[in-house]
């Protein structure tokens, strides 16, 4: 439930933009908290968190110490929307960043892996979509066109939980309207987050960095055909399907099997780690959503020039690889029941 909210108009700085600051919150009825709240909340579906963080001191931190202020007095919900709107212009300097509405809500009794606790939302509308309004008139009808937001198309949100304050909150963040340069202003350079650590991101890593040597390493080391690399890379999703946690050591036994190519994913394992700055145990619980989200992105599809596509979702044992007489490549699969 939405408790209070205040909306501000922020622009772009560089484009000599203003931000337009509201004298007061809003006050709203039931039909718009019902609204709002779809609008706000809907989006937020990742069990990616962040926390913020400031390379000094967190208190350093701008969003952090505005949100801290408000969950101490909720009453200060304004006052500090007004920083907000402030710091969010000030950071509104990239040539593509568009302006729109900001709004900052103070909600009770949001759910947080079972936890019930208070929540603050930031949120940005940047996007319009056109409505047509017909309205009964004398003899007939009228028809207008008129721009509105769409409640269920989030820009930008996030939503800071009131839970481990000293660490950074425990943070979720939906951006759904740009995926350049200009898109980190509102994470890195409006927000300043950096991403919790826990057995989402640690499967989600894992399973980019198995893809990473599958895609682009195995092939400067190895012979290898596609349709084995697909099956690796199956292999791979299904040990993750298949087991509640994970061990590194058992996932390159099981799914790598020969021990040249162990050796050379442990090499490369390491590199990425060291090279991304990126911390992962080598045990952890596996997140069932990461592994759903992440195995959209392993492609178990082999092409082959422009008349066959082959999708191999199972045993390889089944299909094989050959030359004829004359030279033509060939695939030669084996079923037992037709679909």
């Amino acid at each position: 439930m939405i408790r209070s909210i205040s909306i501000h108009k922020v622009g772009n700085k560089s484009s000599d933009e203003s931000v337009r600051l509201s004298k007061q919150e809003v006050v709203l009825n039931d039909a718009l908290q019902d609204a709002l709240s779809q609008y706000f909340l809907s989006s937020f579906k990742s069990e990616e968190y962040y926390r913020f963080y400031h390379t000094i001191e967190l208190s350093l931190n701008e969003v952090y110490t505005c949100i801290s202020k408000i969950f101490d007095n909720p009453a200060s919900l304004h006052e500090q929307s007004e920083n907000l709107a402030k710091h969010l212009y000030d950071k509104s300097t990239h040539p593509k960043i568009k302006g729109g509405e900001f709004y900052v809500a103070y909600f009770r009794d949001c759910n947080l892996n079972g936890e019930t606790l208070d929540a603050v939302g930031l949120f940005k509308s940047e996007n319009k979509d056109t409505y047509i309004e017909v309205e009964p008139a004398p003899g007939g009808f009228d028809i207008e066109s008129r721009q509105g937001i769409n409640i269920n198309k989030l820009d930008k949100g996030c939503l800071v939980f009131n839970t481990e304050k000293e660490n950074g909150y425990v943070l979720s963040i939906v951006d759904n309207t740009n995926k350049g340069n200009e898109a980190q202003y509102w994470k890195d350079d409006f927000l300043s987050v950096m991403i919790l650590n826990n057995e989402f991101t640690q499967t989600n890593e894992f399973l980019g960095i198995t893809k990473q040597f599958v895609t682009k390493q195995l092939d400067e080391e190895f012979d290898m055909s596609k349709a084995d690399k697909i099956d690796l890379l199956n292999r791979s999703v299904d040990y993750f399907k298949k087991h509640d946690q994970f061990d590194k050591e058992e996932f390159e036994k099981e799914v790598l099997f020969h021990a040249n190519v162990i050796e050379s994913f442990q090499k490369f394992d390491s590199n990425y780690r060291r090279e991304n700055e990126v911390e992962l145990a080598d045990n952890f619980e596996i997140s069932a959503q990461a592994v759903k989200q992440q195995a959209r992105a392993f492609k178990s599809v082999l092409k082959l020039d422009k008349n066959f596509h082959i999708y191999i979702h199972g045993n390889r044992e089944m299909i094989e690889q050959g030359i004829d007489e004359n030279g033509r490549k060939y695939y030669k699969i084996y079923y037992e029941h037709e679909a």
